[in-house]
């Protein structure tokens, strides 16, 4: 028994020493084409979101001739602009992340440029998170308090002295609509992202391990 397991011993040793040993900087140049291609990624799938939601901004929420709506229109579509300009930023952080980790010379740079593409992406998504918030917020508000629909209930739960409760229950509606919305926006960001932030924590380990 021995004697067999010496023998596999033996055989394995030939068989690694035939395999091809990678250098420090073929290593390198493999873990840095990776995470650049990761980047890259992340640089398209913010492109995509962006146009999504243009697409869906323009989907029309309702209609009303009121100086109230006028105003709150004019609040969301701040509100609207302020939401791309944050997107449009965070796409070109993105782009020049890709191009730092391209041009990388060194295992230390490219680490320390991992870790920031990481922050802005998890930055980015908090932002995304809490703009998608406040916007559906103001929208929930334009419906109830600014549509004819909605107007007409609220003279009549006025007129039977029932608006507090009734509001109570549409604001636990509302906030339980935005917490249960936010957390499916969440879980997307994490599929999507969480996978390439994956890959770029396990590239930066290895990388780790060439430093040392």
């Amino acid at each position: 028994m021995m004697d067999e397991l010496e023998l596999l011993k033996k055989d394995w040793q030939k068989k690694t020493a035939s395999l091809p040993k990678l250098s420090y900087d073929e290593i390198y140049n493999m873990i840095l084409k990776k995470s650049s291609s990761i980047v890259k990624w992340i640089f398209y799938i913010s492109i995509a979101e962006f146009l999504f939601w243009i697409l869906i901004g323009q989907i029309p929420v309702g209609e009303s001739s009121t100086s109230e709506l006028k105003n709150t229109n004019t609040l969301y579509t701040v509100l609207e602009v302020l939401s791309y300009g944050i997107m449009l930023f965070f796409i070109v952080k993105f782009y020049l992340n890709y191009k730092k980790i391209n041009t990388t010379d060194s295992a230390r740079a490219l680490m320390k440029n991992i870790l920031k593409t990481r922050r802005t992406v998890v930055t980015y998504v908090w932002v995304s998170l809490s703009v998608f918030a406040i916007s559906l917020v103001i929208v929930t508000a334009e419906l109830i308090f600014y549509e004819p629909e909605f107007t007409a209930l609220n003279e009549k739960l006025a007129a039977a002295d029932s608006t507090l409760m009734v509001y109570a229950l549409i604001g636990i509606i509302v906030i339980g609509c935005i917490l249960v919305t936010g957390v499916l926006l969440w879980l997307f960001y994490r599929l999507i992202y969480g996978i390439l932030l994956k890959r770029l924590q396990e590239n930066y380990k290895e990388l780790k391990k060439l430093e040392v």
